[in-house]
């Protein structure tokens, strides 16, 4: 009996002790963005060469809408611990609600994304509209 209790207290100290690693690590962590450099960096990564003349950020850092001086908008969420994002084209589908704007690309495995953007985000919605 007293080894089956020394087992299970060992197995219990054993998952306390990578649970608490993983945290140090901040694995599970859902990635924020902070500030319009840090987008701009992000968006580089994931489209090399895009170079944002206007970022929009999500409030929460959740996110961020950006358009090239050609014109090209790009998506930027947090998937996982790391961010994705998508180039938005004409099939991309814009919905507003007061300053929330939800965005779903043509690509059915990214997903809808949704913004506060505040005030901008009517002026997003128009341009994407228009893209779109």
């Amino acid at each position: 009996m007293m080894a089956l209790l020394a087992k299970l207290g060992a197995s219990l100290a054993a998952i306390l002790a990578l649970a608490g690693f993983a945290k140090w690590l901040g694995l599970g962590r859902t990635p924020r963005l902070q500030d319009a450099a840090h987008a701009k960096s992000v968006a580089d990564m994931i489209v090399p060469g895009f170079e944002p003349v206007e970022i929009s950020l999500d409030r929460s850092g959740g996110g961020a809408l950006m358009r090239d001086a050609s014109g090209r908008s790009l998506l930027v969420r947090p998937h996982g611990a790391a961010f994705a994002g998508r180039l938005l084209d004409a099939a991309t589908k814009v919905e507003l609600d007061k300053h929330v704007l939800t965005i779903t690309p043509d690509d059915r495995f990214f997903g809808p994304a949704r913004f506060d953007l505040g005030p901008q985000a009517a002026s997003w919605a128009k341009v994407l509209r228009m893209t779109a």
